[in-house]
Formats: structure tokens, C-alpha cells, sequence
């Protein structure tokens, strides 16, 4: 796999039908442009106000995250119901029997994790999220055209890279408020704060930040060589340049802004996206430059799972031992909410990514509906 990647047109299946195939590679252009492309350009721009983030309190940040979580945030997830019936003609019954079944019995495991060891679910938390959010930004990247992307190898390190960013870079930056927010959420289960020692420890602390640096380093030269062995060097650079954007937002921002404003403009378009792209009726309406069919869509079939989020986070607010109080108890409800959700979030993206051939050394244009996936 020296060589560069042969054209879309090259790779599509002998059946492919032309027409249908250019239809949704322009779907999928747009879609990179208006949730993957423009919004890096936006957290970018937003750099300019650091001195000014800087100064305010956690309680400004908290407020952004929870703005962006009953958003976009919440919203992100809440069409998996309908994976399976649009990314592989499952039947609708099944489609939602399976996911249900999916969220029910992964959400109470996590449930029952933060009750039984709530500093173990925060790590496990984070890890999860760090999987999830380079799980997405894969995704995103190679629907871009990153064609440096070559191997499992190459994609692996990615998601390292780029869920370690939002989750790791701010454990060494801003450790205080980091702490701050950890301590507020294990101890709404009445756990102290001597047992997140371990993770804030300048060893760990430093292990971290070199982890990243190197990391980051190994898969730009490994882009890099892609590069010099023929792969087109558009997504490469693009690689870089959002890679020096998260480096600095995350380091300069602190974190629960930085976090907030991440999972709405960043995280949760590009994953939306995504899940337009699986639908073929919203695909068509986008490659005709109908993007409020599209829109439309979307807001309809995750209005209800929506609104389910919401009751979770308040189940678990009203549930929690400690009960809450401040702004950061708020916060840390959230977080656990979230939590309950994420596990069964990612199970679906896990397989939407098989079913797409995300991993697969070498990808092409394949025919799922709606699907756009350039190598």
C-alpha cells in the first residue's frame, strides 16, 4: 500500500451505480464542510479569546457544557435506534429491539459501576470517552479524502491521539480544575478525594503529556512517509492543522469550557453528520442542496431519545447518595448521565464502523444507503 489510492471512481464496486455514487459523494462533501471543516475553522478562531477564558470561573464553564449538552451534545446519539435499519436494512422492529436491548443492559452496568466504585467509573469514563471522540474523528478524517490513513496501525494511533486530546492534555494544563471536577462527581457518591490521587500525580501527570507529544509526533511522520510514498499530502495537512488546534485549545482553555465547547462544535456535528449520511433520504435531500430536509430529519427522529437523555441525567439526580448542590455537583450528575450513555453509544458506533469498513486496511466506496466513504 505504497502507492497512492486510486481514485473514488476507480474503487467503486462493478455495480455501483454512477449516478447514485457522485449523488453521495457531494452529500458527504457537504456534510465535511458544514460539520467537520467549519467548525475546526470556529474553534480556531475562538483561540483569540484565551486571556479571556482564562479568567473566568468554573462556573462559566459549566454552564457552557451543560448549553452544549442539552444541544447538540444529548442529540448526537440519539438516532441510534435507527443504525441498524439504515446503515444495513435491518427491520425496524429489530432495529429498535436490539438497541434498546443495548442501552438497557450496557447503561445499568455503568449505573451500577459509579454506585458500587465510583472512582474506577471515572477512569473508566474518560477512557471510554478518549475511544469514542478518536473513534470519531477517524471517521470524519477519512470522509475528508485523508488518505495517510493506510492501516489499522495508522488509525489506532489517530484515535489515540485525538481522544487523548480533549481527555488527557487537560489533566496536565489545568490538573486543579481537572481535579476539581473529578473530586465534585466521585463524590456525589460519597468517595474522597484521596482515592483520585494516583491520576493527578505529577508521575502520571508527566507520563501523560510525553505520551501525547510522542504520540502526536509518530503519527505525523507516519503521515509523512505516506505522503512521500504518494498519498495525496491535502489530508495530512489538514491532519496537522486541526491536530495544532486541539493541542492549544486544550492546552490554554480551561477544561470544562474547553470540553463544553468541544463535544457541541466538534464532537457531537461531525457524529450528526455522519448519521445523515446512513439516511438516504436526508443524503438525497443534501445532494441537492437541501439541507434543511436533512436538518429536519435528524431534529425529528432524535427529539424523543433526546428528551430520554434528559431524564436520565435527572434520575441520577435525584438518585445520588450526596444529592446536589453546587454548580459542579450539577456537572458531575451530567457526567454521569452521560456515562450511562456512552457505553451503549460507542457498542453502536462500533459496529456502524464494521458495517462501514472504517478499519479495514483499505476502504472503498461501498454500497450501504447513503454511505460515502472515500479511501
Amino acid at each position: 500500500m505504497d502507492a497512492a489510492e486510486p481514485s473514488a471512481s476507480e474503487q467503486m464496486d462493478p455495480g455501483t451505480d454512477t449516478g447514485t455514487a457522485l449523488s453521495e459523494a457531494a452529500a458527504g462533501q457537504i456534510v465535511d464542510r458544514w460539520t467537520a471543516r467549519n467548525p475546526a475553522v470556529i474553534l480556531a478562531l475562538l483561540l483569540v479569546g484565551t486571556p479571556v477564558y482564562t479568567r473566568l470561573p468554573v462556573e462559566a464553564g459549566v454552564v457552557v457544557f451543560a448549553l452544549g449538552t442539552v444541544t447538540t451534545g444529548m442529540a448526537h446519539g440519539a438516532v441510534d435506534h435507527l443504525v441498524p435499519l439504515r446503515a444495513a436494512s435491518v427491520p425496524l422492529d429489530r432495529s429498535l429491539s436490539v438497541v434498546t436491548a443495548v442501552y438497557a443492559v450496557l447503561g445499568a452496568m455503568v449505573v451500577v459501576g459509579w454506585w458500587v466504585a465510583p472512582a474506577v467509573a471515572f477512569v473508566t469514563f474518560v477512557l471510554l470517552t478518549w475511544l469514542h471522540w478518536g473513534q470519531g474523528d477517524v471517521f470524519a478524517l477519512r470522509l475528508g479524502g485523508a488518505a495517510h490513513l493506510q492501516s489499522r496501525a495508522e488509525r489506532a494511533l489517530t484515535v489515540l491521539v485525538r481522544g487523548g486530546l480533549p481527555m488527557a492534555v487537560p489533566l496536565v494544563s489545568f490538573p486543579g480544575e481537572f481535579r476539581l471536577v473529578a473530586e465534585a462527581t466521585v463524590g456525589l457518591f460519597g468517595v474522597g478525594s484521596a482515592a483520585l490521587d494516583p491520576i493527578f500525580a505529577s508521575s502520571t501527570r508527566t507520563a501523560v503529556v510525553t505520551g501525547m507529544a510522542a504520540a502526536t509526533l509518530v503519527t505525523l511522520s507516519a503521515g509523512l512517509w505516506r505522503v512521500s510514498r504518494g498519498a495525496p499530502r491535502s489530508g495530512l495537512d489538514r491532519d496537522a492543522a486541526e491536530l495544532t488546534v486541539l493541542w492549544l485549545w486544550f492546552w490554554f482553555v480551561p477544561p470544562v469550557l474547553a470540553i463544553g465547547v468541544y463535544f457541541a462544535l466538534w464532537h457531537a456535528p461531525r457524529h450528526i453528520g455522519r448519521l445523515m449520511l446512513v439516511d438516504t433520504e436526508s443524503t438525497a435531500a443534501l445532494s441537492a442542496g437541501d439541507a434543511r430536509t436533512a436538518i429536519h430529519r435528524f431534529l425529528r427522529d432524535a427529539a424523543p431519545l433526546t428528551l430520554g437523555g434528559y431524564l436520565v441525567v435527572i434520575a441520577v439526580g435525584l438518585a445520588v447518595p450526596a444529592g446536589v448542590v453546587t454548580p459542579l455537583d450539577l456537572l458531575g450528575v451530567a457526567l454521569v448521565g452521560i456515562a450511562a450513555l456512552t457505553l451503549p453509544h460507542v457498542a453502536i458506533v462500533g459496529w456502524l464502523d464494521r458495517k462501514q469498513g472504517i478499519w479495514w486496511d483499505r476502504c472503498s466506496i461501498r454500497r450501504w444507503p447513503g454511505q460515502w466513504i472515500p479511501a
